[in-house]
């Protein structure tokens, strides 16, 4: 079975099961974006997902200028398990947390954590909108499991549900020395890991040491100067990934493929 990623076709995410066989008559959104907006016609191409079932090559069906169905032919790629990386953050505003959201996607996070803080200047979360977002993200992406969105919790119980998992912090603190940096991942290899990331006005003293009080964190640095809340999302991502995560296991991959 195909496992490469289709970057050329169009995915489309449906809350339906899927299978070989299966007619999906097209909602109302989506008529209107497949039929309407790409203008697509009977025959055309397509790949859809569920978040359960994989990814699975569809024809889409035109009954009218407004209606029409998706018939599933063949899977193209079997459903992974989501990915075990956590993002914590702190709400910022909403422009900029939809940035943030969808970059933790295309990043491989699997669950997303809103966490209120002290210095939490915007603690509004539209959570239906968040989850358009993951969903957008993952279509343009390729993820198949989009990650999940808790609701707006307070950093101490975070911090709770982090002891109870057994998961290991990533405190990316503005105030930790330069060299606190890879060589402290490394150390976190093969363990879950959840990724902590700041309000806009930082951590206060009482927070700080709170989070610094958990057995095996990690603190990092995230370079010399200050970085937005989205931007140091993305830099941690990318070092968690690179050192700890998924990308990792990907370079070493290609590494012995082509030795």
């Amino acid at each position: 079975m195909p496992t490469g990623v289709d970057f050329r076709t169009q995915r489309l995410f449906v809350d339906a099961p899927l299978g070989e066989g299966t007619v999906i008559d097209l909602s109302d959104k989506h008529a209107h974006y497949l039929l309407t907006v790409l203008r697509m016609q009977s025959g055309s191409d397509l790949l859809v997902f569920n978040g359960r079932d994989g990814e699975w090559h569809a024809k889409v069906e035109r009954r009218s200028k407004r209606a029409g169905s998706l018939s599933i032919q063949q899977q193209t790629r079997i459903q992974p398990q989501a990915n075990d990386l956590w993002l914590l953050f702190a709400p910022i505003k909403r422009e900029r947390m939809q940035l943030l959201v969808e970059k933790a996607v295309e990043m491989g996070t699997g669950y997303l954590v809103p966490v209120r803080t002290e210095h939490t200047q915007h603690s509004a979360v539209r959570s239906d909108k968040l989850r358009a977002i993951i969903i957008e993200a993952a279509e343009q992406c390729g993820v198949l499991a989009p990650p999940s969105l808790a609701e707006i919790t307070s950093l101490d119980d975070a911090i709770s549900d982090l002891s109870e998992s057994n998961r290991t912090l990533v405190f990316c603190d503005e105030r930790a020395d330069l060299s606190e940096t890879v060589d402290h991942l490394r150390t976190i290899r093969g363990s879950p890991i959840a990724v902590l990331i700041g309000p806009e006005g930082g951590f206060s003293a009482e927070e700080r040491h709170r989070v610094t009080s958990l057995p095996g964190h990690v603190t990092l640095s995230l370079g010399p100067r200050i970085l937005r809340a989205e931007t140091a999302a993305v830099a941690a991502l990318t070092l968690v990934q690179s050192v700890s995560g998924d990308w990792k296991d990907y370079l070493t991959t290609q590494h012995d493929s082509q030795a």
